[in-house]
């Protein structure tokens, strides 16, 4: 390959990498660069920890993978040595493995230590808010047991308020993700799983169903809405008296296959979520279970089980929720 044509093709591969990062506001996928909140932000350091970690690795690599192609290129004119009986160099092999395993040590002491400082209140200061997710076909329906609110593809939080989310469905598998917030967790019927949120600003965020679960996947869509606590607390009141209350029929409308928009219930039916949860939990036990008021103070109750592992599932990455008994 001649040096003009090397150079052509990496100029190519640099404009290449450059249009992606100037096109990064064009579309949600880049939202998970653009942490909102410190859940988020721990998340976004994880990754470019592991981008700066990894380019250790590749950047050499590829540098040398080029020089060695121009280098040792079948030419007339190149007086490149030739060591036809060269087999081995102890100081290179500590090198090529030495630095992978630090690399990788390293990688995986940040990996960890976030993975499990993430599994608590991000912001130990707040009284966290509990809020109940439930992934239907092809809607998310909201529920919030400390205000007895309800609603469908629109979510209202408090910003500066770590919000403690308890994730089930009653459908197909699916995930929760508000990539400007933090990452996703799983919906799974029968479980319950739990993520912590917080929103540092007011603002609007977006929502999405991450897992593909059938013919509408495309509109499990939802909005997110910060807002500063007291204008939370009076949307909350509007909620209460302006929009009806959820029935159990109006449940059972609501969660049969289909698309709708967005809905407010000023009330939802006493211990819907759980009900939910416990329909599908036959079969496999639930981790543990929690009480509204407990959830509040961080109690948990003495009710508790190993969960039975789900065939082809890793779930080294979940932490299965405390939910209402």
């Amino acid at each position: 390959m001649s040096g003009g044509k090397m150079l052509r093709q990496l100029r190519f591969f640099v404009l290449a990498a450059l249009a992606a990062v100037l096109l990064s506001g064009c579309g949600n996928e880049y939202l998970v660069l653009n942490p909102k909140g410190p859940v988020a932000e721990t998340q976004y350091n994880l990754i470019i920890i592991s981008v700066i970690l990894c380019a250790i690795i590749i950047v050499p690599v590829l540098a040398l993978t080029a020089f060695i192609v121009y280098r040792y290129r079948d030419t007339p004119e190149n007086k490149a040595p030739y060591k036809p009986n060269w087999a081995h160099n102890t100081t290179m092999e500590v090198i090529w493995w030495a630095i992978p395993i630090v690399i990788i040590a390293i990688l995986g002491y940040f990996t960890v230590r976030d993975t499990y400082a993430l599994k608590e209140n991000p912001n130990k200061e707040v009284k966290p808010m509990t809020i109940q997710v439930t992934a239907l076909d092809w809607k998310w329906m909201f529920t919030y047991p400390e205000q007895n609110i309800a609603t469908v593809n629109y979510l209202e939080i408090p910003a500066g308020v770590p919000i403690q989310f308890q994730v089930s469905a009653e459908a197909p598998m699916n995930s929760f993700w508000v990539p400007e917030l933090g990452g996703q967790v799983y919906a799974m019927s029968g479980m319950a799983t739990e993520l912590y949120l917080q929103a540092d600003q007011p603002g609007e965020f977006y929502g999405v169903g991450a897992n593909f679960s059938g013919e509408g996947f495309a509109h499990m869509q939802f909005k997110v809405v910060a807002k500063p606590q007291n204008e939370f607390d009076q949307w909350v009141k509007e909620v209460k008296g302006t929009t009806p209350a959820m029935s159990k029929e109006d449940y059972e409308v609501l969660k049969k296959p289909g698309v709708t928009e967005e809905k407010t219930y000023s009330a939802f039916p006493k211990g819907l979520f759980e009900e939910i949860v416990q329909k599908y939990s036959h079969g496999h036990d639930m981790n543990y279970v929690m009480h509204p008021e407990e959830t509040a103070t961080g109690k948990e109750t003495e009710q508790s089980a190993d969960m039975s592992q789900m065939p082809g599932m890793d779930h080294s990455s979940m932490d299965h929720s405390k939910m209402n008994h």
